[in-house]
């Protein structure tokens, strides 16, 4: 009203100056100038045509406006849509939220615009550059490092950064690792020039030999029924169905004095005799020396070793030495499922007669390693990111373990930065690649870097894809996943083409009616996604092409090229490519669309299945004081919570940013919730109720009940009592967090 009020007084001004200026020149104006006649009919008309103007114009903006926002109808009904409605959270204050405008590539467009680019990728020729000589910490480790780094600054990365650690690596020491066969008279030794088992405990140790079959828990149950004696014997067992930490921590139990591991050729196929294998025997993840918090050159924590360093030697063999050892061993005949292919009778052992000395001179060294990160920055929410990673450390070769899945991190950046800086991609959350170190020694640089931003990672990193050993084969396609992430891998697995037959999907290549049965495998603690998901509740992905046998190659020099060319029938980089489609478009669709692609559901089915099993024990717990009442209850509430929030997300709209972000910030928790907030993380690292390790967790719950099934002395009550308490409270602080704020919560506890 003021500006209006000064146009008028202003015109007002005006005319008293043209009087003034008129009478004191003797009024000699223009003839042609006349001032209007202002008549009561003239102001209403142009009133009147003032308004149909302003009228006309917004009729004619808000029509075009909606004709370019889809109806409410069509929003829902469309399947890249987000769901349409109002928001109860958040709705009685929006006023200051503006609704997100930016434009964003349709969805079928831009996957195949990532399709396109792809194709120009040549994998192969990649892996070639970095099969080279890189073991962890050394000079060949620090150049490729920079490789990377300078790749990710060439592709036009928002920013490119890396962490330096300090770790403690163990390599061979000056003196070989020595095997050494005493008995009949006779000494044989056996040396070990380059294979070697990192984290072993060094020294020596004497004992008989006794055969295990591949060292696993039932295995040591089935030489006790068989009266066989471990403790104080020297245990020779052969590689497969379990990590080589398994095996060490397993003959650690029943007290044996040391571990041998061979390749038996019944697993390995095609394994020269002669090959001499790495591995390492942490049953763990990162540096063991610093469980729990991070290896940066400041930390200034008190010497510590993690509880999944073994206390005994182990070192590994050739398959020739040992056919030569198992040829001597007497006793019982081992089952016929426990026999390979070494042409030798496998007898059990046990005998006096055949004792064998195991010698291990491994040293602990600190390194230096680098971890190197690049980021794409997100539009909507840049502190929210997926990650994607790979290692890039090797023992040898290490195509098939490292190779690859540096290739696919760097053509992945590559393409995504593409589709941002070229075709104008902007997606809403950040993506984050990182190129890891130390993971041949047990996920060390990625393990590292989760312990240094434990208090924030959770809260910013709302998945995880892992791009190691991405192609081992041809025939199948296998993978191992959080819940959480099943959907969204089975939606990928629907848009990408088989590298078998491009007429077909992955998911029809499958089978369609069980291809989580066919597709998902547990996730080992090797595999570099455990960390992010037992110990930091970061849903994870790991996934593999692969064949009807096991890759044999890990750890050894065969792990090159041609072997991995053999295995795939010379197709690795149409392999590669599809790999690189899988995780792309996962990427892509975490971060494009409003609501996180995280099935927080699926925790529903995990729970009851547990539930169910728990339920079978309810006569002998409540013979025993004890009740599942509250555990049922504990996982009522969890599926209440995700209805109430299913229901929350369907009556909301998610183009508003904050009603969006925050209904994704209680998705991104469900994960995080499941870590036990009842043991450390220094002392219980995994600390995941359904994929950790240790008494918190589900699994040794169950355990202890079908142990209390059986002998019920055999039970400590207390700490059972305990353990039920400990999850039930574990699942419903789960639900609480789900159901979004503390007034929300409404339970009997």
């Amino acid at each position: 009203m003021e500006g209006d009020n000064s146009q008028v007084e202003m015109k007002l001004s005006n005319s008293e100056m043209d009087d003034e200026v008129g009478n004191s020149m003797g009024d000699h104006r223009d003839p042609r100038i006349m001032k209007p006649k202002h008549s009561p009919k003239n102001i209403c008309f142009v009133i009147v045509c003032t308004l149909l103007i302003f009228l006309i114009g917004f009729l004619i903006g808000y029509l075009s406006y909606r004709g370019r926002m889809p109806t409410k109808e069509q929003s829902c009904s469309n399947a890249d849509s987000v769901p349409c409605g109002t928001a109860e959270e958040l709705s009685e204050d929006d006023s200051d939220t503006t609704v997100e405008a930016t434009p964003f590539l349709e969805w079928k467009q831009l996957k195949e615009l990532l399709r396109e680019k792809f194709l120009l990728s040549s994998f192969e020729s990649r892996i070639k550059d970095f099969s080279v000589n890189r073991e962890a910490g050394s000079e060949g480790d620090q150049t490729l490092a920079l490789t990377v780094y300078n790749e990710f600054k060439s592709f036009g990365l928002h920013s490119v950064w890396n962490d330096e650690h300090y770790v403690k690596l163990q390599s061979l020491g000056s003196t070989p690792n020595r095997v050494t066969l005493l008995g009949s008279g006779t000494t044989e030794v056996f040396e070990s020039q380059k294979g070697y088992l990192a984290y072993s405990a060094a020294g020596q140790a004497t004992g008989k030999l006794v055969y295990a079959n591949y060292g696993r828990e039932e295995d040591f149950k089935n030489l006790a029924s068989m009266n066989i004696g471990v403790n104080g014997s020297v245990v020779i067992v052969r590689g497969g169905k379990i990590c080589f930490a398994a095996k060490v921590a397993n003959a650690q139990k029943v007290k044996a004095a040391a571990v041998l591991i061979y390749l038996d050729p019944a697993d390995y196929d095609n394994m020269p005799e002669n090959t001499e294998v790495f591995g390492h025997v942490h049953l763990g993840t990162g540096d063991p020396y610093t469980p729990g918090f991070p290896s940066f050159n400041h930390t200034q924590f008190p010497p510590a070793r993690s509880s999944g360093l073994p206390s005994i030697p182990a070192q590994t063999i050739t398959t020739n030495s040992a056919r030569r050892l198992m040829s001597k061993m007497t006793g019982q005949s081992a089952p016929s499922e426990w026999k390979g292919t070494l042409s030798v009778a496998y007898n059990l052992g046990n005998d006096d007669n055949v004792q064998v000395k195991v010698e291990v001179n491994n040293v602990v060294a600190e390194k230096m390693i680098h971890n190197v990160f690049g980021v794409i920055k997100g539009l909507a929410d840049p502190d929210q990111y997926v990650v994607i990673g790979a290692q890039r450390d090797s023992w040898g070769p290490g195509v098939a373990k490292s190779a690859v899945g540096t290739s696919l991190l760097l053509e992945m950046a590559k393409a995504l930065s593409a589709l941002v800086v070229k075709d104008g991609y902007k997606p809403r959350r950040s993506i984050i690649f990182a190129s890891w170190s130390g993971g041949d020694f047990g996920s060390v640089g990625a393990t590292e870097w989760l312990e240094g931003y434990l208090s924030v990672l959770h809260l910013k990193a709302f998945a995880y894809i892992n791009l190691d050993a991405a192609v081992l084969g041809s025939k199948h396609f296998k993978a191992s996943a959080s819940p959480m992430l099943y959907t969204l891998l089975g939606n990928t697995l629907k848009e990408v083409s088989s590298p078998l037959d491009s007429n077909k999907t992955l998911y029809q290549n499958i089978g369609s009616q069980s291809w989580e049965k066919q597709t998902i495998v547990p996730m080992a603690m090797d595999d570099a996604s455990y960390a992010f998901q037992a110990f930091s509740g970061i849903p994870s992905v790991s996934f593999s092409f692969t064949n009807d046998r096991d890759y044999p190659y890990f750890g050894t020099m065969e792990d090159n090229l041609n072997n991995l060319n053999t295995r795939t029938g010379n197709r690795v980089d149409i392999i590669a490519r599809a790999a690189a489609n899988v995780a792309g478009q996962m990427v892509l669709r975490l971060t494009h669309d409003h609501e996180l692609s995280l099935d927080f559901d699926r925790y529903n089915g995990e729970l009851y299945s547990f539930v169910f099993k728990i339920n079978r024990f309810a006569k002998q717990l409540k013979k025993a004081g004890l009740t599942v009442k509250w555990l049922f209850s504990a996982r009522g509430d969890f599926d209440r919570a995700t209805e109430t929030l299913k229901n929350n997300i369907l009556n909301s709209d998610l183009n508003n940013p904050r009603i969006c972000r925050a209904i994704n910030e209680r998705i991104m928790r469900v994960e995080y919730h499941f870590l036990s907030p009842y043991v450390s993380p220094k002392d219980t690292p995994f600390r995941h109720i359904f994929y950790g390790s240790g008494p918190h967790t589900l699994m040794s719950l169950l355990e202890n009940l079908n142990r209390m099934n059986s002998n019920t002395s055999d039970v400590d009550i207390v700490v059972l009592q305990n353990q039920l308490a400990l999850a039930t409270w574990t699942i419903q602080g789960a639900a609480n967090a789900l159901s979004g704020d503390i007034w929300d919560i409404d339970n009997e506890f």
